[in-house]
């Protein structure tokens, strides 16, 4: 595998909501091209806060986030979509009444070119036979499997160099959360770098090639994925039972 280089870092992150205590306190990540990375961690680690401050939803308080070599701190979301981060957050975020098609042209809400636009969603659709079949359905009759891939072709749209993922298995049945990660070894195939945060860590953790422990709103290890999965006292105090029967 060639080496990889780091396309995203961020630096020692402090943020929170509003005049409320910080939820990150320092969390860094070093995010390499072309790799899939997965963040794990206990509830209110601080996992999706991160995700929310690379995408400038929230901004930080202190800390540095650099992409390509360029500080986005400060910048709005739109300005960052441009650039090529997507965040696609817990709550699919459909437009429940549009038809297929219709969600998956306003993922290309800011491409002017309506030749280029039709391009892309050629391209979604050529990648997700589902929705080409599905294209006139309105997106609330989808199954929830059908909806998360929505979710992702519709970001798919936009060509990013980034996608970020919370909690893409939220709600799943076993057997659909398979789809959602060859879904996401998609993306991965596709030269996408892909940011994972997932509740289940070990599902999680054995679909990246790196991983991140946050707790307490810090990064507690960074390193290969097969490595914190085999690490015994990772397995212990963030994997529990589930690492022991992976």
């Amino acid at each position: 595998m060639p080496e990889s280089t780091a396309l995203l870092e961020v630096r020692d992150v402090v943020a929170g909501y509003g005049r409320g205590p910080a939820i990150l306190n320092g969390a860094g990540i070093t995010v390499e091209e072309g790799r899939t990375h997965c963040i794990i961690g206990p509830n209110g680690a601080g996992k999706s806060t991160l995700l929310k401050v690379v995408s400038g939803l929230l901004p930080a308080r202190a800390g540095e986030v650099v992409f390509d070599g360029e500080s986005i701190a400060g910048l709005r979301p739109d300005e960052i979509l441009r650039r090529g981060i997507c965040f696609v957050p817990q709550e699919r975020a459909l437009f429940p009444d549009m038809s297929v098609r219709e969600n998956l042209r306003m993922g290309g809400y800011i491409i002017t070119d309506r030749a280029d636009l039709d391009r892309r969603l050629d391209e979604v659709l050529e990648a997700f036979p589902v929705l080409r079949e599905r294209g006139g359905q309105r997106a609330k009759s989808l199954s929830g499997g059908e909806q998360q891939m929505l979710t992702m072709g519709r970001t798919l749209v936009l060509r990013p160099r980034i996608v970020m993922l919370d909690e893409p298995s939220l709600g799943l049945a076993p057997r659909i959360v398979s789809q959602v990660f060859d879904i996401i070894r998609l993306l991965k195939d596709k030269g996408i770098t892909v940011i994972i945060v997932e509740q289940n860590a070990v599902v999680g953790l054995s679909n990246a090639d790196l991983g991140c422990v946050l707790d307490l709103g810090r990064t507690m290890f960074e390193g290969p994925a097969d490595g914190i999965l085999e690490d015994p006292r990772i397995r212990e105090l963030y994997l529990g039972k589930r690492a022991g029967a992976a």
